[in-house]
């Protein structure tokens, strides 16, 4: 068989895994195993569709047979990494991302997961995840020649600012679903906005873009066709949605093709690069004495960063608490397990202490991993718990991922990457989340959100206050009802999903801030 052979039996292998036939899918990528073992590339390219899908064991056995059969090929490095962040296995995660810098340290993707990593791992200082993203900063700036001077701003004289927004994730993604609504709410009258897509998924959210703006497919350009295309358009302001998140373009504003250029949205931290003007942030993310983690200057918005609208196949109905009927609290959270480190283990084996007979159930698809499953229930019998108590679900479609609220009745926040589009859900299916903000703007993204629909007291100020804002809701059954039934009602009177307000609130900040640069050239 030709090298095309095992080309067409993997994606006939995801497309098993996209339909949740899961059985199958193992099946085709041990038939590829089998077939074409000693093929280097198809041994690597079935390990990283394995770590897409979750199955991180598996993955990592052909990574670790990819390095026997090619010692010196330094992609199973990098997967590895990959393997090891989605384990929480931080240290690892680091040690291997520089260990494959030493190699490759021009390589823009390897730098690019090395700087998101950090943002991860509970023990990185402040200073050194900003001294990590300067670097990455003054990289970047020499790969695109060398700082580029500033375009000439042109007078808005009534005219529409024009906008250009440049994701991988203009799609049904954390990004997308935030955005969409938002390019749909602008007033075409103040502004004139421009999307710029680099991603491979085009779907409904992409089709929602697409009709609410001028849409560019640029998957195609490298950074200079990029940037010149961004030129053509005469866009007044960047906006990069991604930061060192995957699909990132963010090499592209070091070319500075636009006279302002923004980071807002996707990413939760400085960028490091100093050709970004500003970061669009909120005073929940960012109170005072946040800059002195930033290489650009804070924006604040008045009432909060981000802006939520539901899916529209989110059920009609919440559900009542489950404790009603079954008699015991059940704790939850449906995060990415790369958040799960030692520290929220510890925290949550407190809670569920603290509070007898409860349960949690944690969901996300690396917990379709029989081993990776094993090492958790192995982390919480360490800490006290028998594992009967902790329940572990692999992944499921989005619809049936949000009926799944209906089995939680409190939702707990990991730190210090917290959840965002995860923590709305939650609250959306009537669910409350409990938080602790910590020092960096990713620890506070669900305080930001309490904060705007009226919860701030479920927002804890160490270990302890957290232990107690938890157990006082388990012991109120009677209130979580209460919560659990009006939350909809409370988050739709709330900033955080007034789109028109929000919309309005973007466009007066974007608009101030070009406008002061006009002011700082003409005087």
């Amino acid at each position: 068989m030709t090298s095309t052979s095992w080309q067409a039996e993997l994606q006939a292998a995801q497309r098993a895994a996209q339909e949740a036939r899961f059985d199958a899918f193992l099946a085709a990528c041990q038939a590829i195993l089998d077939q074409y073992g000693n093929d280097i590339d198809a041994v690597l390219h079935t390990g990283s569709v394995l770590l897409a899908f979750g199955f991180l064991s598996s993955a990592r056995k052909c990574f670790l047979h990819v390095q026997s059969l090619a010692p010196r090929d330094l992609r199973p490095l990098v997967n590895l990494a990959n393997v090891a962040q989605q384990q929480g296995d931080h240290a690892e995660c680091r040690r291997l991302y520089a260990s494959a810098l030493q190699h490759l340290s021009n390589h823009p993707v390897i730098r690019r997961n090395a700087l998101l990593s950090v943002e991860y791992d509970p023990d990185i200082t402040d200073a050194m995840r900003l001294s990590e993203a300067q670097a990455w900063g003054d990289w970047a700036v020499a790969q695109a020649g060398g700082i580029k001077p500033r375009p000439d701003l042109r007078r808005l004289d009534g005219r529409p600012l024009r906008i250009g927004y440049v994701s991988a994730d203009l799609c049904q993604h954390t990004v997308g679903l935030f955005v969409k609504d938002i390019l749909s709410a602008h007033d075409t009258s103040r502004v004139a906005a421009y999307a710029y897509s680099a991603g491979q998924v085009d779907d409904w959210v992409t089709a929602v873009v697409r009709r609410s703006c001028t849409f560019r497919d640029v998957r195609a350009l490298d950074d200079l066709a990029l940037a010149e295309q961004i030129r053509a358009d005469e866009i007044d302001v960047l906006i990069d949605l991604s930061g060192h998140t995957g699909g990132s373009r963010l090499t592209v504003f070091a070319h500075r093709p636009a006279p302002v250029q923004v980071s807002w949205l996707g990413y939760f931290a400085t960028t490091g690069l100093s050709a970004i003007d500003a970061v669009i942030l909120d005073e929940w993310h960012a109170p005072p004495g946040m800059e002195a983690q930033f290489v650009e200057p804070i924006i604040r918005l008045p009432h909060g960063r981000f802006c939520y609208t539901p899916v529209p196949f989110a059920p009609a109905e919440v559900a009542p608490p489950p404790s009603i009927s079954k008699g015991y609290i059940t704790f939850g959270s449906f995060n990415n397990t790369a958040k799960l480190n030692h520290n929220v283990f510890a925290l949550w084996a407190q809670v569920l202490h603290a509070v007898p007979d409860s349960r949690l159930i944690l969901k996300w698809r690396t917990f379709q991993d029989t081993e990776f499953r094993q090492s958790v229930y192995q982390t919480f019998a360490a800490l006290g718990i028998d594992p009967q108590r902790v329940e572990l679900r692999g992944a499921s479609f989005h619809a049936d991922l949000l009926k799944e609220y209906a089995d939680i009745d409190i939702a707990l926040d990991p730190f210090p990457f917290t959840g965002g589009l995860t923590s709305c859900e939650a609250l959306w299916m009537g669910v409350p989340v409990v938080t602790w903000p910590q020092g960096r703007v990713v620890s506070r993204q669900t305080h930001a959100f309490l904060h705007a629909i009226g919860l701030p007291e479920l927002s804890a100020c160490d270990e302890e206050d957290y232990v107690r804002i938890v157990t006082a809701l388990a012991q109120d059954v009677t209130y979580l009802s209460e919560l659990r039934s009006g939350m909809r009602a409370r988050m739709r009177a709330s900033t955080l999903m007034d789109t028109q307000g929000f919309t309005r609130q973007l466009e007066l900040c974007l608009i101030k801030l070009y406008q002061g640069f006009m002011s700082d050239l003409h005087g």
